[in-house]
């Protein structure tokens, strides 16, 4: 990561869906999955899917500003995932499904905020917006099988199901926003 890339982690339900959307937009440098937000170190994919260590299945992003801003990042972010289900996306169900945006800075927190805010009041969904705004704590990356999951099984039942119609959105809402060679 250089002085001109920034970090964003955010949660939103299966990691996969949130890596296979965000790896193709222009100036996401890279994706890696994992999970974040809980109260046990070095978590595994089995003990993180109990529920029982707190940890949200989560991206960390990291970006080129210049050519992505936070905001947009956001903007998709809101686009692919439900923030109003609590503990839940779909048929995915747990706390570690939760929708959760981890600020590393003030500036995230403060664009985060007024993002969320501006959503409330245009009423875009049915419900309050429940996603959590918290302090970005340790990340730990998931095991190597998850990385570029999509991208190695785009044709297993889950991502055809799941996944896939979120690419579709991402690429009908922002078709401005995708990498040239995707």
């Amino acid at each position: 990561m250089t002085a001109n890339h920034k970090i964003a982690t955010l949660a939103g339900g299966c990691f996969w869906c949130l890596e296979a959307v965000f790896e193709q937009i222009d100036g996401v440098e890279s994706v890696v999955s994992g999970y974040c937000g809980g109260h046990v170190d070095h978590p595994d994919y089995a003990a993180v899917c109990t529920g029982r260590t707190g940890h949200a299945e989560a991206v960390q992003l990291t970006f080129d500003p210049a050519r992505c801003s936070y905001r947009t990042l956001l903007e998709v972010f809101f686009a692919i995932h439900d923030p109003t289900t609590r503990d839940r996306q779909g048929n995915d169900v747990g706390s570690q499904y939760r929708s959760a945006i981890f600020y590393h800075t003030d500036e995230q927190r403060q664009v985060a905020k007024a993002h969320v805010a501006e959503f409330e009041n245009l009423g875009l969904w049915c419900g309050p917006i429940v996603t959590e705004l918290l302090p970005a704590p340790r990340f730990f990356t998931a095991e190597a099988y998850h990385q570029q999951y999509f991208r190695r099984n785009s044709e297993q039942g889950y991502c055809q199901v799941v996944v896939s119609p979120k690419l579709a959105k991402l690429r009908k809402r922002f078709t401005s926003l995708i990498k040239a060679n995707q």
